[in-house]
């Protein structure tokens, strides 16, 4: 394993599953940075605030999570995510595509 590049599997890879798991998140609750950084990395992933932030940011320019600014739970501005339309259909087409990729890859 010690030829595997972890900077690459992260850039090419696993952002693509940070972000069904943003997705899929913002679908159950409104979900902030410091929970979501907590929830991927229970699942494993070393996500720094200096990547997650910016996926927030891309995510909600091209309108599928929508952040609004909450100051009434700390001194510092947090801000919550919501989906959006556009990303409940994202969302479930990257469900679709998901289970079918398990299918393949797991052999279920």
């Amino acid at each position: 394993m010690k030829d595997i590049d972890s900077k690459w599997i992260q850039r090419e890879i696993l952002l693509g599953f940070w972000k069904v798991h943003i997705l899929h998140h913002a679908s159950e609750q409104p979900i902030f940075g410091q929970w979501m950084l907590k929830e991927l990395r229970h699942h494993g992933y070393e996500v720094s605030p200096g990547t997650l932030y910016p996926i927030f940011s891309r995510m909600e320019r091209v309108g599928l999570i929508k952040g609004t600014s909450d100051r009434a739970h700390s001194l510092r501005e947090r801000r919550e995510y919501r989906l959006t339309s556009k990303g409940k259909r994202m969302l479930s087409l990257l469900q679709e595509q998901v289970e079918e990729l398990y299918k393949e890859v797991c052999g279920s």
